[in-house]
């Protein structure tokens, strides 16, 4: 397998993998309870699980809109999940320059769909060689990914994971067109599918974000039925006080009764494949 992502366990149980945490790294006490009960979880599921947390939330609405803790010491704490429960990690990264930075804190980079044609922020991710996970535009096809990938492969990594998160439909809805997930695996890459952004409901009057946190398991069990590869899934222990998009997560204590459904699935499908 050409993929490196240390510390990632399960991975020739069949399942799907599972990237999940909350939106942003609110403080340790939150990472930590987030990252201890999903990964009791996977573990008893036997699911291949890597911790998400942004850092930083650069692409807000409004200017009073939580961004962060601090880079360096949100980016510490994503290092102390890591080696506390042994689990790779994750987050987003916005500029050149944030490649670097954030790469010796996590196995995976993360490409916001907004800046997935960013061409430098590509590349740059791609010269720390990390796994680099590109979310795919609201606004691109799916085979318009082909030159997001290769941005990363022609600067000599082949660490490419591509993501679905909903297209626009209007000003103010996603939709999932299904027909991603295969079309974006035909070009050699783990597909994933955000089940929590893929719900969001931008550009609200407010400038606050809603969402339909009631569909995420209708999208996430569409997602595992056409195969996809892995599930993306913002969590809290309590959505409604969360600081960054509490409007579209799952909360924490409904995430095993739904990955129980989706590792089923997955086996029901197994047994035709």
């Amino acid at each position: 397998m050409k993929y490196i992502i240390p510390r990632l366990k399960h991975v020739n149980s069949g399942n799907f993998f599972l990237i999940a945490g909350p939106c942003a790294i609110e403080s340790e006490e939150i990472a930590f309870e987030v990252a201890e009960r999903v990964s009791n979880i996977c573990h008893k599921l036997q699911i291949p699980y890597i911790f998400k947390g942004s850092y930083r939330k650069a692409n807000r609405s409004r200017i009073d809109s939580f961004t962060g803790i601090g880079d360096q010491a949100a980016l510490e704490i994503l290092g102390k999940v890591r080696e506390h429960y042994d689990v790779p990690t994750t987050t987003d990264i916005h500029a050149d320059e944030e490649a670097a930075m954030a790469a010796p804190y996590v196995d995976i980079l993360q490409i916001p769909a907004f800046l997935c044609r960013q061409t430098s922020l590509l590349v740059a991710a791609a010269k720390t060689g990390k796994v680099v996970n590109i979310k795919k535009g609201q606004f691109l096809s799916s085979d318009a990914m082909l030159f997001a990938r290769d941005k990363v492969w022609d600067s000599g990594n082949d660490q490419v994971m591509l993501t679905e998160r909903g297209t626009t439909f209007g000003y103010q809805d996603l939709i999932v067109d299904m027909r991603a997930i295969p079309a974006m695996q035909r070009l050699d890459v783990p597909v994933v599918l955000d089940c929590t952004h893929s719900l969001q409901q931008p550009n609200q009057a407010s400038g606050v974000t809603g969402g339909k946190p009631a569909l995420i398991e209708t999208i996430a069990r569409g997602g595992i039925a056409v195969g996809a590869d892995g599930i993306f899934i913002e969590t809290h222990p309590n959505p409604a006080i969360a600081k960054s998009d509490g409007a579209n997560m799952l909360a924490l204590d409904k995430l095993e009764p739904l990955l129980e459904k989706l590792v089923a699935i997955r086996s029901a499908i197994r047994d035709f494949e």
